[in-house]
């Protein structure tokens, strides 16, 4: 590689799109998106680099590299030029300036220069309150990790709120005592809303206190698998050995097993095998186990017999409290008004939450530019568009409900009277009230020609019956949770 042929080209093609982007009011998009060093070239390949695979998709996915590689081409009017990009770990944002060496270590020692610890923001009232009244087993970080296990699925870094709290204190009741009363136990919900962190949490708590019993976490898909190659081998004695041999199983994301009638069977033997030894059984599923589709009677009847629990979508507060958790466990510090701008506008799981703070983080430390709210935002653009009604349609929610009550999109907008299709209907009428601009005319238009004073009714109907039945208002925030996920 020869040594920076290319390296003034590319300086003032650099310079030209940052003056640009500092023109159109980008300069944060600019410092994001285009972090990327040069290394060299050879035979007219400029070779680039940034620091980590996020980056590299970054950039990418982004178009920064072909934006780079058209204004290279402009400046020295050589077509066939072409960028390679590569990941460097050692890598440290190049110095945009031209300042001379002595300017740029002042400039640095400066930047570096670390800036007043800002005060610790007051976690939210309500998920303090519920934490503070909560007694949980001082799990600290297992002593032996579980080979199976993950070290930060603990009860100290679950944040617990109206949405989770039910679920939490079960968790904890379980994890003291294993094969009691509460056996089996059912976490179910949407994904990224701590059914695992739970799941995993209770064996960690088991196996710290006691590390000589036989504990098993594993996925619904890999048990299948597992099993199925258990029969190609001719090895189910083992197979049926190993999992009947367990203190406690757990087993996560159930619902994978829908229309796995051997495997199905195989768990209904593993399953009475082992409450029968009084061995602890966990579960996680996507949704009520009833609403599995081709999921045999006797082993939705085993499952139904211990507690089951839904995990909600998480309130502001407890979303809130969640980010300040995550952040402190990093050891960082955010500014109060960026955690609540993510807090709000990031309303479907923890999971997303997470991404967002690794974004964040990793612009700041790739950057070294001090966060703001304006350079949070733009970061989270494309996050966030994601969780906005603007990206929401009708034909989504109306898909999504009726997969979720099993009938067709067809009958949903039809003119059945059935309740199997008019709870539903109902119930996609008020979705799309919620969370579209639609009026109640443009609604009919789209429910067979309904007139809008069916449409009002059938909105009314659902609202008021939110506010006495729990468990349907627990549904229905599932349900617009699964539209806004529906394109990711």
């Amino acid at each position: 590689m020869s040594k920076n042929m290319y390296q003034e080209a590319w300086n003032y093609a650099l310079e030209e799109l940052h003056n640009q982007y500092v023109s159109e009011d980008r300069e944060n998009e600019f410092i994001f998106n285009f972090n990327i060093n040069y290394v060299g070239d050879e035979n007219n390949i400029i070779t680039v680099c940034v620091p980590s695979p996020f980056m590299k998709n970054q950039v990418t996915t982004k178009g920064s590299l072909e934006i780079i590689q058209n204004k290279l081409r402009e400046v020295t009017g050589l077509n066939d030029l072409t960028l390679d990009c590569i990941v460097n770990k050692d890598f440290k944002p190049a110095d945009s300036n031209s300042d001379s060496d002595d300017d740029k270590s002042e400039s640095k020692a400066l930047e570096s220069t670390p800036a007043a610890p800002q005060p610790k923001p007051a976690a939210a009232t309500v998920s303090n309150s519920k934490i503070e009244e909560n007694k949980e087993p001082q799990n600290h970080p297992p002593l032996k990790k579980h080979p199976q296990l993950s070290e930060n699925f603990i009860f100290e870094n679950f944040i617990p709120g109206d949405n989770s709290m039910f679920a939490y204190n079960a968790a904890i009741s379980v994890a003291k005592e294993p094969g009691k009363a509460r056996n089996p136990i059912l976490f179910y919900g949407g994904s990224g809303l701590g059914k695992t962190h739970l799941m995993q949490a209770i064996g960690n708590y088991i196996y710290n206190q006691n590390p000589k019993l036989k504990i098993c976490y594993i996925s619904a898909e890999s048990f299948t698998n597992e099993f199925t190659d258990s029969i190609r081998t001719k090895k189910t004695q083992e197979f049926k050995n190993k999992y009947r041999g367990l203190d406690i199983l757990l087993l996560d994301d159930i619902h994978f097993l829908q229309g796995k009638e051997q495997t199905q069977e195989e768990l209904f033997y593993t399953f009475n095998a082992l409450f029968e030894k009084k061995a602890q059984m966990v579960f996680t599923c996507d949704r009520p186990i009833r609403e599995i589709k081709n999921m045999a009677d006797r082993l939705v009847s085993r499952l139904n017999n211990g507690l089951s629990i839904d995990i909600q979508i998480p309130k502001f507060e407890n979303r809130y409290a969640i980010l300040q958790k995550k952040i402190e466990l990093q050891g960082k510090q955010l500014n109060p008004e960026i955690i609540e701008y993510i807090a709000k506008n990031i309303e479907t799981n923890v999971r997303e939450l997470e991404s967002a703070l690794t974004t964040v983080f990793s612009y700041e430390e790739l950057t070294g530019r001090p966060l703001d709210l304006d350079s949070v935002k733009t970061i989270l653009h494309d996050l966030i568009q994601t969780n906005n009604a603007e990206n929401i349609s009708l034909e989504i929610i109306q898909k999504v409900v009726a997969d979720a009550y099993q009938i067709s999109v067809a009958d949903l907008k039809g003119k059945k009277k059935d309740k199997k299709y008019v709870i539903p209907r109902q119930i996609s009428i008020y979705m799309a009230r919620e969370m579209t601009e639609m009026s109640f005319m443009e609604l009919g238009n789209e429910y067979s020609g309904k007139d809008h004073s069916t449409i009002m009714y059938a909105y009314k109907k659902i609202a008021d019956l939110m506010k006495t039945d729990p468990s349907l208002e627990s549904r229905i925030e599932n349900l617009m949770r699964e539209v806004k996920e529906y394109k990711k």
